[in-house]
This record gives structure tokens, C-alpha cells and sequence, in this order.
């Protein structure tokens, strides 16, 4: 892979790995900050789902960091194209169930890291 789109994935891993900190380790701290219209008193009582889904975070991030370290081209950019899909759907998603924003945040970063990785054919 070249240089933008292992810049793109880096860059998308290090927000999933905020995202699983945030989930695990700050849900009812910052939480009630960035989600303003979620009811406060309710943090509290979903911070073991908040965890849950910070660990699937942490889960497309390692899948993506581990892309990066494949040195195998064809393998490398496999391993990437799946995961970034991983995360294109999850923004989708959440476009649909939270907050039109994740669309913008997740999706179309993943969808341009995937059109960069297939525009460039690897080196046989």
C-alpha cells in the first residue's frame, strides 16, 4: 500500500482507539458532554453496554493497525479493505441510529482509505 491510504487507516485506528477509551475508560465523565441529548442520569446505568462497544472499537482498530504491519502487499491490503468495510458499515449505522455526523466521521474515511488501496494496483 502506499503512503495516503496507510496514513488514512493510521488515522482511522487511532480515532477507534479514542473511541474504545472514551467507551471504556470515560462514559460517565465525558460522556454527558459529547452526547448532550442522551439523558445524564442514564450514563451511569449503561456504562457496562458503553464498554461493550468500546471493546469492538478496540477490535477494528487492532484490525486495522494489523493491516499496517502485514508486509505481505496482497494480504496487507486484504486485511485493510476488510476492516475499513467493518468500519464503513458501523458508520452507516450509526448515521441511521445516533447521529447523521458519524457518516462524515467514520464512513467516508473508510470508503476513501478503500478507493486509494484499489485505484493502486500492488507490485507483483
Amino acid at each position: 500500500m502506499h503512503i495516503l491510504p496507510k496514513t488514512i487507516i493510521a488515522l482511522i485506528a487511532a480515532l477507534h482507539l479514542y473511541i474504545m477509551w472514551f467507551e471504556m475508560f470515560a462514559w460517565t465523565s465525558r460522556g454527558p458532554k459529547i452526547f448532550s441529548s442522551f439523558p445524564s442520569d442514564l450514563f451511569a446505568e449503561t456504562t457496562a453496554m458503553a464498554a461493550n462497544q468500546g471493546l469492538y472499537n478496540g477490535f477494528l482498530a487492532a484490525g486495522l493497525l494489523w493491516a499496517l504491519t502485514i508486509r505481505d502487499t496482497i494480504w496487507s491490503r486484504k486485511i485493510a479493505i476488510c476492516f475499513l468495510t467493518f468500519v464503513a458499515i458501523a458508520g452507516v449505522y450509526g448515521a441511521i441510529s445516533v447521529t447523521p455526523k458519524t457518516l462524515i466521521i467514520q464512513t467516508i474515511p473508510a470508503v476513501t482509505a478503500i478507493i486509494l488501496i484499489l485505484i493502486k494496483k500492488p507490485k507483483y
